[in-house]
């Protein structure tokens, strides 16, 4: 496969493309066709002076750097700046303590370095580096990820001291190191006059931050509404220091129970009338016909009814429509 042109076969090729393929000529492209310039070779042939004149420079610039007759100009590639601090000990260290006090000094270090540049982490690694040679070890690494940029170095401080305080060495440890390798820009602080009631966005980060540190990221997790028809696939738990996604809300005319049975729970037939406790339920609304999950096994046709008792409590039960003989469950209670 060839991979290059001379020059005389690349202009032949570039001249039959559209206009519309230059990014610069994209502002201006309404205006380009209205005076009959389709491609690169219509763009070539109308006169530079006018077409800088009516246009942008950046247009000709463009055009040429494509042709190969000026040098095509790239920004350089700027990873975002990144924290990274070791500290050697003196001795070696067995407890946790020991390591506390040298991982304060890099927090402190860590909150200035932030400070300086106007920037927030999302994720913090404190490493322990073990003896090195025969009885060589790999490093401990404890990594924080946070519900929403940090930049104080009592709240790094405090969630680096849950870790430690959950964790057993299996080794002496001679260096300690803070690695914060995901900056951010640090989000513009707001306060308000008068104290929220239920605490701000910040304190509810705050608080999945210390819970994650404290029972560990698996154990923290939040509902994620899923786009998909069947309740029982409607939900999921997700990380709850992941950012959650925006979910389309759900239509007003659908009436769901808050509190769904998992597996639903199969109900008795009496004069074909589903049946509750021994008692007869009364369809009240439905039938809500669903029919979902071809593309799984789990494939879902129900007629949902919203049904009471003779205590006027309300149930949202089903009926399943993929079998001869109707079999009825109770998916969900109301309040």
């Amino acid at each position: 496969m060839r991979r290059t042109l001379a020059l005389p076969t690349l202009a032949r090729r570039l001249d039959a493309l559209p206009v519309a393929l230059l990014p610069q000529a994209q502002p201006r492209l309404d205006w380009l066709h209205d005076i009959g310039c389709h491609t690169l070779a219509d763009l070539r042939a109308l006169p530079r002076a006018g077409l800088q004149r009516r246009s942008a420079p950046d247009l000709l610039q463009a055009l040429d750097a494509a042709y190969g007759q000026s040098p095509e100009l790239h920004r350089w590639i700027e990873p975002p700046p990144s924290f990274s601090r070791r500290i050697e000990l003196m001795d070696y260290v067995e407890h946790t303590d020991a390591v506390l006090a040298v991982a304060r000094r890099l927090a402190e270090q860590l909150g200035g370095w932030l400070a300086a540049r106007q920037l927030a982490v999302r994720r913090v690694v404190l490493r322990l580096d073990h003896e090195r040679g025969r009885h060589a070890r790999p490093p401990t690494e404890l990594e924080l990820a946070l519900a929403q940029p940090v930049w104080q170095a009592p709240q790094i401080l405090n969630l680096l001291r849950e870790k430690l305080g959950r964790l057993t060495l299996e080794a002496p440890v001679i260096a300690v190191a803070l690695l914060a390798p995901d900056t951010v820009d640090q989000p513009a602080a707001s306060t308000t006059l008068f104290p929220e009631p239920g605490g701000t966005a910040a304190d509810h980060a705050r608080l999945l931050d210390l819970l994650a540190a404290r029972l560990g990221r698996d154990q923290v997790r939040r509902p994620c509404p899923t786009p998909d028809h069947r309740p029982e696939a409607a939900n999921s738990w997700g990380d709850a220091l992941d950012a959650p996604q925006r979910a389309e809300p759900l239509p007003a005319t659908l009436d769901r129970p808050f509190w769904l049975l998992d597996p639903p729970q199969p109900l008795k037939l009496s004069g074909h009338r589903p049946q509750y406790a021994g008692q007869a339920l009364r369809l009240m609304r439905g039938p809500e016909r669903i029919e979902s999950g071809w593309w799984d096994p789990a494939l879902t046709v129900r007629d949902y009814f919203v049904a009471e008792d003779a205590a006027r409590a309300r149930y949202w039960i089903y009926r399943e429509r993929d079998d001869e003989h109707a079999r009825w469950f109770l998916h969900g209670l109301y309040a």
